[in-house]
């Protein structure tokens, strides 16, 4: 399920300040598993040393196209990578990129390279808006080379403009989408909800609930891995949460505007993950006006039901025939597999997924979950306490085999 275990990775690293950026990037690859080999050009060893590199990935820096070996080192780095990375990449190595130069071991390499390669501009001042930086990108573009940014920002000069080099998080993002692309999941569209909502009271106030969305994130994430197109939908308790790479997001504030993004998207889709803690009621009346505290008495507080879009997406796929699968949640606090499995059965999903919320250490704003997945037929899978990264990769191993066996349809 993790893209990024066991793939050879090649990271050039070229002369800029942004060099230690791609140490902690560096290190984020090799702790999710990937195998680093690092090429500094010389000027980037101006800012950043080799031993730096080896300490965090475990492996032999490369600095010389002079080194032992040399004249097969670019061949077996460039042709036993899964993945080249160049980060940061300057407008001088751009140029060379684009014109095909080799007199260095990073630009030698990447002519050698019959993998997917990815740039991470980084430069000062209107370097990067430059005509000649920009035909430049237009060439490498041409040819199948993916570009990453460069971000808007103070830049070293202390000048404000559009050339910093992505954040290493982002750009493990765009990584493991491009390692992802070929997954079991490629060519389906996954719809996911995330993040609870708000349902306004008056101009100030409202009901929502404790989700943080995280699980909701992380189930996106990992249908990004597996390589799903994603379609994300939002709730306003999650809004602040960065979007994964890749994914098509919807933000949204009440279960109404949730129930019409989802219905909307799931015309199309393949799978709905309903991950979202939408509310089950909203105030019958809004007031246009603040509620003020001075009144002698509280304000009466009417409820209403808001729509279940379970039941709506269920009624919709008796007659599209899609999402072919439908995966709900269950955040109980009391008789979890009784409730669980009523909501199972009643909303005619493929597959639901059930957490104690009373637990301390899953459910609600933490990082953790422990919950069990119940399928038609009375099966029950208990899943350990896990991070929400790992569950939703248990979640999504399981929709893998829904769609194989052909749930639903």
């Amino acid at each position: 399920m993790n893209p990024l275990q066991g793939k050879r990775i090649v990271l050039g690293v070229s002369g800029s300040i942004a060099a230690y950026k791609a140490a902690d990037l560096a290190s984020k690859l090799t702790q999710a598993g990937a195998l680093v080999d690092v090429i500094l050009s010389e000027g980037a060893e101006r800012f950043i040393t080799p031993l730096t590199f080896a300490s965090l990935t475990g492996r032999k820096t490369h600095t010389s196209l002079w080194e032992d070996d040399a004249h097969v080192l670019h061949v077996g780095l460039g042709e036993g990578a899964d993945l080249l990375v160049i980060a940061p990449c300057t407008a001088h190595t751009l140029a060379k990129l684009a014109q095909g130069q080799a007199d260095n071991l990073l630009t030698l390499t990447a002519l050698a390279a019959r993998c997917p390669v990815l740039v991470a501009p980084a430069m000062d001042g209107g370097m990067f808006e430059h005509p000649a930086t920009q035909a430049n990108l237009e060439t490498l573009r041409r040819r199948g080379v993916q570009i990453l940014g460069p971000a808007q920002g103070r830049m070293a000069s202390g000048l404000v403009g559009l050339g910093r080099m992505l954040e290493p998080a982002e750009i493990l993002g765009h990584i493991r989408l491009t390692l992802g692309r070929a997954g079991p999941l490629a060519g389906k569209h996954v719809v996911v909800s995330a993040g609870g909502t708000q349902e306004p009271l008056d101009p100030v106030r409202y009901l929502t609930n404790r989700s943080s969305g995280k699980q909701g994130f992380a189930l996106a994430q990992a249908a990004l891995d597996l390589g799903a197109r994603v379609s994300l939908v939002v709730g306003a308790t999650a809004a602040a949460l960065p979007t994964p790479i890749g994914a098509e997001r919807t933000d949204v504030e009440t279960a109404a505007q949730m129930a019409e993004a989802v219905l909307r998207l799931c015309q199309e889709a393949d799978v709905l993950i309903m991950a979202a803690a939408v509310a089950d009621f909203r105030p019958r009346q809004v007031r246009a006006h603040k509620i003020k505290k001075e009144r002698e008495t509280p304000p009466p507080l009417e409820l209403e039901p808001t729509t279940d879009i379970l039941l709506a997406v269920a009624e919709a796929r008796r007659r599209l025939g899609r999402p072919a699968v439908v995966v709900g949640f269950a955040a109980e606090s009391e008789q979890l597999l009784a409730n669980a499995q009523d909501k199972l059965e009643r909303k005619n999903l493929s597959m639901i997924v059930a957490n104690d919320i009373s637990a301390p250490d899953a459910g609600f704003a933490v990082d953790t979950n422990r919950v069990l997945l119940l399928l038609p037929g009375g099966v029950v899978e208990p899943l350990p306490l896990m991070t929400k990264g790992e569950v939703a990769a248990a979640v999504l191993a399981r929709v893998v085999r829904l769609l194989v066996e052909g749930a639903g349809s």
